[in-house]
């Protein structure tokens, strides 16, 4: 199994949202970078797990765990005109971008909150932290997967 984190903007698509789709699953579209469609598309697998991370807000932070039910496909909304993510050089016959499928878990009994990430030694390294990086989706070992799971009855 890997483990996931995903950001999501909560105005845009928040963990709320996930919860009330039908049966707690959506599409998790409209990645418009490379290293994060890779990712999606290479190495996610059914049945992984994602933190749910909402980003842009007032408090950014983790805020639930989803588990991927559908492994990546053609991000359709790339298509379409009338969507936001909209990209008219991505083609049906050769899709430029992918999506996957997730679905609700649990939201954590509390927000873990950037900054609070920021203070744990125990993180050095952890992708989110690193000065730069702006990635919506990016791994997570199982190690740092159990430590932050740790924070939230802390």
């Amino acid at each position: 199994m890997n483990y996931w984190l995903m950001k999501s903007e909560p105005e845009e698509f928040g963990i709320d949202d996930l919860k009330a789709a039908p049966k707690g699953t959506d599409h998790w579209d409209g990645v418009r970078n490379y290293q994060a469609r890779n990712m999606m598309r290479d190495q996610m697998k059914k049945g992984d797990l994602a933190l749910f991370y909402h980003s842009n807000c007032a408090e950014p932070g983790i805020v639930g765990i989803m588990k991927i039910s559908r492994e990546g496909y053609p991000d359709f909304t790339a298509w379409d005109p009338a969507d936001p993510h909209y990209d008219p050089k991505s083609d049906p016959a050769d899709p430029r971008w992918f999506m996957v499928d997730v679905t609700y878990v649990r939201h954590l009994e509390r927000i873990i909150t950037l900054r609070e990430l920021k203070e744990k030694r125990e993180l050095e390294g952890f992708p989110l932290l690193r000065r730069g990086n702006r990635l919506s989706i990016m791994p997570v070992t199982e190690k740092q997967w159990n430590f932050i799971l740790s924070l939230e009855t802390a």
